[in-house]
């Protein structure tokens, strides 16, 4: 863990408000000038706390209209099949996240297809081709209530 103090927090807090917001400008709201908030970004960015910059895209809009999550338990828990496994799910556009899962299942894989049509035919031709499949359970996104990517960084006190 790192240690991040209260102008770190605040530079996170705004870039994932906005990840388009120039160094000047954060500079501005934090009332610093441009050099130490250039280079406390850059040392997040080189830390890896700052992953990547990212375009979040409304998937509805773009004709991503079933969102479901998906529950598999593997028949063979060795190393080698857990990897192949992982490694196929990598490869799958319609995975938008995998979670190595404790419980009945293995995996929570969260998937983003058009239709129905388009979740049975990546049900049946994709994880029904993996091999270390045991069963799969399927729920069906009816309403999208929260979705945020945003970690809170600061405290009451903070903002």
């Amino acid at each position: 863990m790192y240690n991040l103090d209260d102008t770190d927090c605040k530079i996170l807090h705004y870039l994932q408000q906005d990840a388009t917001l120039k160094t000047r400008e954060l500079s501005e709201k934090l009332n610093l000038s441009y050099t130490p908030v250039y280079e406390r970004i850059r040392r997040l960015e080189k830390e890896g706390i700052i992953k990547k910059y990212v375009a979040l895209v409304d998937r509805e809009k773009v004709g991503k209209k079933l969102m479901v999550f998906c529950n598999i338990a593997l028949k063979e828990h060795s190393l080698t099949m857990g990897e192949k496994f992982v490694k196929a799910v990598l490869a799958m556009p319609e995975v938008m996240e995998c979670f190595n899962i404790s419980g009945d299942y293995d995996f929570l894989l969260k998937i983003v297809v058009n239709d129905m049509s388009q979740y049975q035919h990546f049900l049946m031709q994709k994880l029904g081709s993996l091999e270390n499949i045991g069963s799969s359970h399927s729920l069906f996104v009816m309403g999208e209530i929260k979705n945020t990517s945003e970690i809170e960084m600061l405290d009451s006190k903070t903002k």
